[in-house]
């Protein structure tokens, strides 16, 4: 069990709001790191849908029970991350790994284009692209190929989450890990915008995201940006550039309902997720015989 990662003595988690979820063969561990929160589950673990709104009440408590303030993106990509794999949508943030760890990095443009596409950025550094394709379906990634998918603040602005998460699990190799990091709206520039319910996921995969495009940039464009004066106008010309907005949000509720669902699909471990600042970071490692569901 991933419990090992952090060492924390039994007595750090008995504070009050453990009693009466210990006894979930679920949980293993939930406990908070001075501004960040951590939440274990077993190999196998399958997260009950009647626990999440005590854990999710858990996880914004901020406790300085148990300080360990190395335990980031870093510290759990050297835990996890080996041999070789992708990161996708890298741009400027790649997420730094141990030196023998080799990385490729995918992005659905070269970098000529994508500096044209984010303006904003001009003055950044860029990661060197590996392979151009398109990060939600790996069409030039071969099956069980690749030891881990790294996808740092990119499923928020995939169109469908769920064939995206069927994309990483497919390139895996078995016992892979899926290392992903997804905004939390209360703390970003989401935080007007109302959370994505879990039919939704479920509508644009079996329908399409056409359906549904529209009134996503439609938002962006009245809550992110606010545009009173030209709200039309103005998502016009981000639908038609194809512009990379957020088209789904989550809060910790609903991102642990939408991960209950896609274990419950695609049969993956838990292995780690972390609250850390604004931002949830997830380890998933595909299991050694995968079966999945058709989706």
């Amino acid at each position: 069990m991933c419990a090992s990662v952090t060492n924390i003595p039994q007595e750090n988690l008995t504070i009050p709001e453990m009693k009466g979820l210990r006894s979930h063969k679920c949980l293993v561990a939930i406990v908070t790191l001075d501004s960040s929160s951590l939440y274990f589950t077993p190999k196998g673990g399958v997260l009950m849908k009647q626990l999440v709104t005590r854990m999710s009440r858990l996880l914004r408590i901020r406790h300085d029970r148990v300080k360990n303030p190395s335990l980031d993106r870093v510290y759990l990509a050297n835990q996890y991350l080996s041999g070789s794999g992708l990161e996708i949508g890298a741009l400027h943030h790649p997420l730094p790994v141990h030196a023998t760890v080799r990385v490729r990095y995918v992005d659905r443009m070269g970098e000529a284009e994508l500096r044209r596409h984010y303006p904003e950025l001009q003055e950044q550094h860029f990661v060197p692209i590996d392979i151009v394709d398109n990060g939600e379906t790996l069409s030039l990634v071969n099956d069980a190929s690749q030891d881990f998918v790294i996808a740092n603040h990119f499923l928020e602005h995939c169109e469908d989450p769920i064939s995206t998460l069927g994309t990483f699990f497919r390139v895996l190799r078995p016992g892979g890990i899926v290392y992903l990091a997804i905004p939390e709206k209360t703390s970003t520039f989401d935080r007007d915008r109302p959370v994505t319910p879990l039919e939704h996921f479920w509508e644009d995969h079996r329908s399409g995201p056409q359906h549904s495009r529209w009134a996503h940039y439609r938002e962006w464009a009245e809550l992110v940006d606010k545009r009173c004066d030209d709200l039309e106008t103005h998502a016009l010309r981000l639908l038609n550039k194809n512009y990379s907005i957020h088209f789904h949000v989550w809060d910790q509720s609903s991102w642990l309902l939408f991960l209950h669902s896609m274990q419950q699909t695609f049969g993956f471990h838990i292995e780690v997720m972390l609250r850390h600042g604004v931002e949830i970071i997830n380890v998933l490692r595909k299991v050694e015989s995968q079966t999945k569901e058709t989706v």
